[in-house]
């Protein structure tokens, strides 16, 4: 079995996509609420996190669901990103931030395009096997 083959069964395992995606919503709910003694410290801006935590899902949801229509899936993360704001805002420790709400539609978008990106590669791979 060749690489190409090997990767677009990987690829094509919608399961492991979606547990992935559920995993990821689980993750990112305990790092959105949890106390200022259990959050992580990482050194990137909390901009990119929102950014590259959105672009993730967003690359999950569409790898494990690719049947769903682009704009059902974007209003979901759209609202998980704006309930993650609510939540924050009725904690004390954390705030609503309407910058973290841009930056989580700014990841979305680059998840977009990032599944795109990966849609196209493998189609071009299954045609490439299919036809030599």
């Amino acid at each position: 079995m060749n690489l190409k083959n090997t990767a677009l069964q990987l690829l094509a395992f919608r399961p492991l996509w979606q547990l992935g995606l559920v995993v990821s919503i689980i993750a990112i709910i305990y790092l959105a609420t949890a106390g200022p003694s259990h959050s992580l410290q990482i050194t990137f801006s909390d901009k990119f996190q929102h950014m590259l935590a959105f672009a993730e899902l967003t690359v999950l949801a569409r790898l494990g669901w690719p049947q769903a229509s682009v704009s059902k899936s974007v209003v979901a993360l759209i609202g998980f990103g704006l309930l993650i704001e609510l939540i924050q805002a009725s904690l004390p420790y954390r705030e609503f931030s309407v910058l973290d709400w841009v930056a989580d539609a700014v990841g979305i978008a680059i998840g977009l395009a990032f599944a795109r990106l990966i849609s196209t590669v493998t189609r071009r791979w299954r045609h490439t096997l299919k036809h030599g």
